[in-house]
């Protein structure tokens, strides 16, 4: 049952009101403005019935010290008053009343405004949780439900505004692609989601652990600078998924590296505390990985300094082509590299070749989703085993994929084609989904 709170002065009145609406709603009554804050101190009801004129304190003062409280500020009221001109209507709606009834009021009025009243706002209430609830999709990662890189920034910053300093943690699986590579995708979405569950355990309820992308995580640490409890903290991170990690069995040699900036020495923002962290992080990488290091413990500036921060650049802008095989990309950056084989065909008449793999079932036959899933993953791994360093890969859909072959000519690609085949179906013995691949020269 909804909860009203009748504040009025006069007894008969308030009974008329309490008779009128208790078979339907939970009634409170108070004599006076002040009995009614005190009511509300300690109670929250879902609306208030209000009598404009009382002795000692009128409705209008009671209504602006309901509004004042940040407890109470959201409570629907409804002015209750034996005077009843437009003038007075609108001093009442303007200090924030939802609606005006005069008094005497009619029984079947109060209860039809009141169900009106309490229908908008149930309404109200049901969109606004919805719209809380895009907002939140929308600053969550959605394989890992961990914050996402936009809000971690957001929240560090403001902390940071607010004069509050803490530390942040950038932690990186050490040869996870070689996980995706040899095990799936699956197994690599499995990692992330047990890093994204390890991680909450070591956050603290003001922490924020965030994934930025790939198997990039960080967790921001507000209020804690001290390097002794922050390494401890970092330390049993490391232990922790080392161990899980283990525990997969996955022949990959996978650790895990963890670098630490802290403010507001090594940042004064967001953008500064990740670039420190991430430097960090590459300290560990070029020192035998499976480690963590603050920032701030890094050597002084030297001649070596530009030497460094290309090396650096050098390790970002490889980072996420490490390993061995085909450079996989999305279909934007694959697009970028075709043109780019393109000018260098008239240029250099330099020939390279592009494939669209089709996946096609046989006639007749119509695949579950395990299938795809499996002829998709068998269909990886032949291309992993097929496919040169070299060469450019993209999921053009759920069921097909672009190659791009440089330096092959027409005939090597029929040779290409028939091995990816052979590989595929090797892999995939009696399987129902069968693989068309058209080939055709970059800048023909």
């Amino acid at each position: 049952m909804k909860h009203i709170l009748i504040i009025d002065d006069d007894k008969i009145n308030l009974d008329c009101a309490r008779m009128t609406l208790s078979n339907k709603y939970k009634i409170s009554a108070t004599i006076s403005g002040q009995q009614a804050l005190q009511f509300l101190a300690i109670n929250i009801p879902d609306l208030i019935l209000l009598d404009l004129n009382m002795p000692f304190m009128d409705g209008i003062e009671v209504m602006n010290r309901i509004k004042a409280d940040p407890r109470t500020a959201d409570i629907p009221v409804v002015f209750l008053s034996a005077e009843k001109d437009a003038v007075t209507e609108a001093r009442c709606l303007e200090v924030g009343a939802v609606d005006f009834l005069p008094k005497p009021f009619v029984p079947s009025v109060l209860l039809s405004r009141l169900e009106k009243i309490f229908n908008n706002l149930d309404q109200r209430n049901e969109l606004k949780d919805r719209l809380n609830e895009i907002k939140d999709r929308s600053q969550r990662d959605v394989l890992t439900g961990l914050w996402n890189r936009a809000y971690v920034g957001g929240c560090v910053d403001e902390c940071l505004r607010d004069g509050t300093q803490g530390a942040l943690f950038m932690i990186d699986m050490d040869n996870f692609k070689a996980i995706n590579d040899n095990y799936g995708h699956d197994s690599g979405d499995k990692i992330l989601k047990m890093f994204a569950d390890t991680l909450r355990t070591y956050s603290g309820e003001e922490d924020i652990p965030a994934r930025i992308g790939g198997d990039e995580f960080v967790i921001w640490v507000p209020g804690v600078t001290d390097k002794e409890s922050l390494g401890s903290r970092a330390g049993d991170i490391i232990r922790d998924l080392c161990r899980k990690l283990a525990d997969c069995r996955f022949e990959t040699n996978s650790s895990v590296s963890l670098g630490i900036s802290i403010s507001p020495e090594d940042g004064e923002d967001f953008t500064d505390l990740y670039n420190a962290a991430d430097k960090a992080l590459y300290y560990v990488k070029q020192n035998g990985k499976n480690s963590y290091h603050f920032y701030s413990d890094s050597s002084g500036q030297s001649h070596k300094e530009n030497i460094t921060n290309l090396n650096y650049l050098h390790e970002i802008l490889r980072r996420s082509d490490a390993k061995a095989g085909a450079y996989d990309l999305d279909l934007h950056g694959f697009t970028y590299i075709y043109n780019f084989l393109s000018r260098l065909s008239e240029r250099d008449r330099y020939v390279s070749m592009v494939f669209l793999i089709n996946m096609i079932p046989e006639d007749g036959y119509t695949p579950k989703d395990d299938d795809n899933s499996r002829a998709v993953e068998m269909l990886d791994q032949a291309l992993s085993t097929c496919l040169r360093r070299g060469d450019v890969t993209a999921r053009y859909s759920p069921t097909q994929v672009l190659l791009l072959l440089p330096g092959i000519n027409e005939g090597e690609a029929v040779v290409i084609s028939e091995r990816i085949r052979v590989e595929y179906e090797s892999r995939l013995p009696g399987g129902r989904i069968k693989l068309k691949i058209l080939r055709k020269k970059v800048h023909e």
